[in-house]
């Protein structure tokens, strides 16, 4: 028997390149949603980085803070992202040896409190336990771990568990002496920007970050400035005296020092620098 000959179909090498990251994707933790199980958290121009333009869900997000105000900002920006994988009543729970989270403003991010069960734990180590326990539960919407410092086969423990239960976590680590690699799919890094007044009305504006993708597996790092206002994330034109001034200032305060590429971009006076870096005696003697 003759078997016919078939033509032979050409692909190009974007073709072939795009069919090999969709074979890997599920490899890294990348599984498609379920029917109906999408989450669309409003991201905007942020979700283009990530691949396919979806947010990862079922998988490990970590977020780097380095001090209180950085933690803050990436509390409320983490809220922003409860809010949308919470909104079919489900539960989510929050771990930490030392929560500083104020329940009752979860409400300004859309997120009712008495759905989040808040376990606060002595050491870290058992968080990490606690987390991976709850990650392994798949009537939760998602985990929230507060730690310092986590290993890489601790975190690929955490992933493994998301990615049978298909929860979504968030590691908030506060000040990590050592920024290791981890299994997590995202690092992100939020940083507090002041708020911008509503048509030059008194008082305070609504909660504005800017917002770091330092990390993203087959994605595009990226940086972008993102406000909450009426109840969603939106993307804001960063001004350039907010680049100059607020913005400055608030990352030193998460960061506590400044670089000496922003005093050769006459960003800050050599004189400031050497004030900002003095110790606490010093700084009360010239003040």
């Amino acid at each position: 028997i003759i078997q016919p000959i078939l033509p032979a179909v050409s692909l190009t090498k974007k073709d072939i390149i795009a069919q090999l990251q969709r074979e890997i994707l599920p490899l890294q933790g990348y599984k498609p949603p379920s029917a109906g199980g999408a989450v669309d958290t409003g991201l905007g121009p942020v979700i283009a980085a990530f691949p396919n333009a979806r947010f990862p869900t079922g998988a490990v997000h970590e977020f780097l803070s380095a001090g209180p105000e950085c933690a803050a900002a990436a509390g409320g920006f983490m809220a922003g992202l409860l809010a949308a994988l919470m909104q079919k009543e489900s539960v989510c729970v929050w771990i930490s040896s030392s929560r500083t989270l104020f329940p009752a403003a979860l409400k300004t991010f859309g997120v009712d409190p008495s759905r989040i069960i808040f376990a606060d734990l002595r050491r870290e180590k058992d968080v990490l336990w606690a987390m991976e326990q709850a990650l392994s539960c798949e009537g939760l919407a998602a985990v929230v771990g507060e730690i310092q410092e986590i290993g890489f086969t601790a975190s690929r423990r955490l992933q493994l568990a998301v990615e049978q239960s298909r929860v979504t976590g968030f590691l908030l680590r506060h000040r990590p002496r050592n920024i290791n690699a981890v299994a997590c799919v995202a690092r992100w890094r939020i940083t507090p920007l002041p708020s911008a007044s509503d048509a030059g009305l008194p008082g305070v504006g609504f909660p504005c970050w800017k917002v770091e993708l330092l990390k993203v597996r087959n994605g595009r790092p990226g940086s972008w400035v993102i406000e909450w206002s009426d109840g969603a994330f939106h993307a804001v034109e960063k001004s350039p005296e907010g680049v100059l001034s607020g913005e400055l200032l608030l990352e030193e305060a998460c960061f506590e020092r400044i670089s000496p590429e922003k005093i050769s971009l006459g960003r800050i006076s050599p004189e400031a620098a050497s004030l900002e870096e003095a110790p606490q005696e010093e700084r009360r003697k010239t003040g």
